[in-house]
């Protein structure tokens, strides 16, 4: 997001027609039909936007048919979700900002994910304020967002790292182009984001505690302008700031060096994920013909949404058909996983991340005509609410003293 607008941001386009919201029995359907992840988005130029969940057997709806009066996805006559529309003017930069001021209750996030050129490695690293599962946070009340930050950093591959340790806000530091959080540190330096990193493997059962060190460097290929509303109240934003990227990663501890494709975005919300969602599902993709999200998920007032975004080797993106639900098996810890596909089907290359209430993967599906590499999240925010989960992600994302 952009974080000179956030305070003053506007829905562009208003919520149209008399949308009744769906039933329990509904949102349940929903639920046993797919799990769904974290980013959303459908775009008709630059400021047209809207999408619905399609009901099975109906993969290939419109998108856009509600905002044109022609029905619902559902084929009920009132349309089961409401607009995600954008939420800013467009910067022609698409540089990450990251003197965002978050709001009390809030949440920011930039992400990047990323695999290796020969397939061999991946890594995800993701710089929290207001650490969106942090379960300090939550029992703080979310009154100091600035209080509970970290850095996620995953590598996957040999040589496996997981680092995810919180910080408080003395040991933060925001500024336009940088963002420190303790030892660790993201720059924009006018057309890359470095990250340099220093942590500590957080790992349950290492007992070692592993240095994890080095630089990343993410430079652009595709660049988009423009963030979008996931909800009605404009209350969760996303930016897909690079859909497309080069990346370089050299890390001292451990000691690997590789380069590859990578993804960048970030996230802002007034309020927690699971006040306004219970379930997603997100996948990105590159191909010949640029890069491709899909994202749709159910969100707390039982309402779906669903879109397709294809972004052009130019940077000009456009709504596609959405492709056609395909399903992946339950991670070990059983959280369901669904994708999107040109003929309804994929498969799981890897499992990145595997959680109670989360999962991340590498998989193999048909995009735009194309095989591709993707990658794929899935996020159960009911399961995540649980007692048990929350007793259990201490051990996993500590707080420094």
């Amino acid at each position: 997001m952009h974080p000179s607008d956030d305070a003053k941001r506007t829905a562009m386009r208003p919520q149209t027609g008399g949308a009744s919201a769906p039933s329990i029995a509904d949102a349940e359907r929903v639920r046993e039909a797919l799990t769904l992840d974290r980013r959303s988005n459908l775009w008709t130029g630059l400021a047209r936007m809207g999408g619905i969940l399609p009901a099975p057997g109906r993969a290939h709806e419109d998108p856009m048919a509600l905002l044109r009066g022609r029905g619902d996805a559902s084929g009920s006559g009132s349309p089961h979700g409401g607009l995600i529309r954008l939420a800013s003017s467009p910067q022609p930069d698409g540089r990450p900002r990251f003197g965002t001021q978050i709001p009390s209750g809030g949440y920011g996030w930039w992400y990047v994910d990323a695999i290796s050129e020969d397939g061999q490695h991946a890594l995800t690293i993701i710089a929290f304020i207001g650490s969106v599962f942090s379960p300090f946070y939550k029992r703080s009340g979310r009154h100091d967002p600035l209080d509970h930050a970290c850095l996620n950093v995953a590598l996957y591959g040999p040589q496996a790292r997981w680092a995810m340790t919180e910080r408080k806000r003395h040991n933060v530091k925001q500024s336009q182009d940088r963002l420190q959080i303790g030892a660790s540190a993201l720059r924009w330096t006018g057309e890359a984001l470095e990250i340099e990193i220093e942590e500590r493997d957080k790992r349950l059962f290492n007992p070692f505690r592993r240095r994890v060190s080095g630089t990343v460097r993410i430079t652009p290929e595709i660049v988009n302008p423009t963030a979008f509303a996931l909800d009605p109240a404009t209350k969760h934003r996303w930016h897909c700031l690079s859909p497309k990227a080069r990346i370089e990663v050299d890390m001292k501890a451990p000691d690997l060096s590789w380069s590859g494709s990578a993804y960048l975005d970030s996230n802002f919300g007034s309020e927690s994920l699971e006040e306004g969602f219970r379930i997603w599902h997100w996948s990105r993709a590159h191909s010949s013909k640029g890069a491709m999200v899909c994202y749709e998920g159910v969100r707390r007032d039982g309402s779906r949404f669903a879109s397709a975004l294809r972004f052009a080797p130019d940077g000009k993106a456009s709504a596609e058909a959405i492709p056609e639900l395909a399903h992946l098996p339950r991670s070990k810890w059983q959280v369901e996983r669904s994708t999107r596909s040109d003929n309804g089907a994929a498969s799981v290359v890897r499992t990145w991340e595997d959680t109670p209430f989360y999962s991340r993967s590498e998989i193999q599906t048909q995009l735009l005509g194309e095989n591709v590499v993707a990658v794929q999240e899935s996020l159960d925010l009911d399961r995540f609410k649980s007692p048990v989960v929350q007793f259990m992600l201490p051990y996993r994302m500590p707080r420094s003293g």
